[in-house]
C-alpha cells in the first residue's frame, strides 16, 4: 500500500487552498501533517478521501489514480476517515454508529463481529455505552466513536483529522496511545493535529504545510528540534498558533 499526493492544486471558488502540493505515505507508517489554521491540512485530507475535487494533480493509491474515483468507492478501495469534530451521528446508539462504518462493506456476519470486537478492544467505553445514543457522550468518547466508526471499514490507510481537538490532557494522552496501538496493528495513518508535539513524537516522518504549501520535509523526530518548527508549533503560543 502506498498513498502518494502529486503537486495537488485544489480551490474554493477563487482561493487556492493547495498550491502543488506533493506527499507520500507508505505502508505501516504514520505520517503527520502539521501547520496553522487555514494552511489547509483539512483540505488535504478532504480531498484525498474525495470529498472536495481535485483541480490539478494527482492522488495515486495502490498504483492508482483515484482523482476521479467518487468518495464511498474511495471507502472501499481502503480509504476511511476520521472527520475534524468528529461528525457522529447524535441520535444513533453508538453500536449503530459503528455499524455505519461497515455500511458500503458487502462482508459476512463473522468478519462484522470480529470487527466490532477489535474496536471494543481499543476502546472498551464503547462497549459499556454500546446502547447509549452517539449525542450524549462525552467529547473524548465521541473522539473514540468517531475513530471506531472509521475503523469498522477495515482501513489500508486511517485519515485522522484533529483527533484531539477539544480534549482534556489525559484524554489526549490516551487517544494518542490508541493510535499507535492501531498503527501496531498494522494500519497506516495519516493524521492532521493541533498538537505538534505529541503528533511528531509519533509519527515516523511529517510535513509542515503553511499557506497551501509543504515547506518542510523530514523524519518527526528530526522535525521536533528543528529550530522553525520549534518556534512556530512547539513553543510558548503554540496552541494559540493553531
Amino acid at each position: 500500500m502506498r498513498l502518494e499526493v502529486k503537486n495537488l492544486s485544489v480551490y474554493y471558488g477563487k482561493i487556492e487552498a493547495l498550491k502543488g502540493i506533493s506527499i507520500v505515505v507508505d505502508q505501516g507508517e504514520i505520517v503527520t501533517l502539521i501547520g496553522a489554521n487555514g494552511a489547509g491540512k483539512t483540505t488535504t485530507l478532504k480531498t484525498i478521501s474525495g470529498l472536495r475535487p481535485v483541480t490539478s494533480g494527482e492522488i495515486i493509491f495502490d498504483g492508482v489514480n483515484i482523482n476521479d474515483i467518487p468518495a464511498y468507492e474511495r471507502a472501499d478501495l481502503g480509504i476511511s476517515q476520521a472527520p475534524e469534530g468528529r461528525g457522529i451521528f447524535p441520535g444513533m446508539t453508538v453500536l449503530e454508529n459503528l455499524e455505519m462504518g461497515k455500511y458500503n462493506r458487502k462482508t459476512r456476519k463473522q468478519e462484522m463481529s470480529e470487527d466490532l470486537a477489535r474496536v471494543y478492544e481499543l476502546f472498551p467505553r464503547l462497549k459499556e455505552r454500546a446502547s447509549q445514543a452517539g449525542g450524549t457522550l462525552s467529547g473524548g468518547e465521541q473522539q473514540m466513536l468517531a475513530i471506531g466508526r472509521a475503523l469498522m471499514a477495515r482501513p489500508k490507510v486511517l485519515l485522522l483529522d484533529e483527533p484531539s481537538m477539544g480534549l482534556a490532557p489525559m484524554m489526549i494522552q490516551n487517544i494518542f496511545n490508541i493510535i499507535t496501538e492501531i498503527n501496531k496493528q498494522g494500519v497506516t495513518i495519516l493524521l492532521v493535529e493541533q498538537n505538534a508535539q505529541q503528533a511528531l513524537s509519533r509519527a515516523h516522518r511529517a510535513y509542515v504545510l503553511e499557506i497551501g504549501k509543504i515547506t518542510k520535509e523530514a523524519k518527526a523526530k528530526d522535525l521536533l528540534n528543528d529550530p522553525h518548527v520549534k518556534s512556530a508549533y512547539l513553543g510558548t503560543g503554540a496552541h494559540e498558533i493553531f
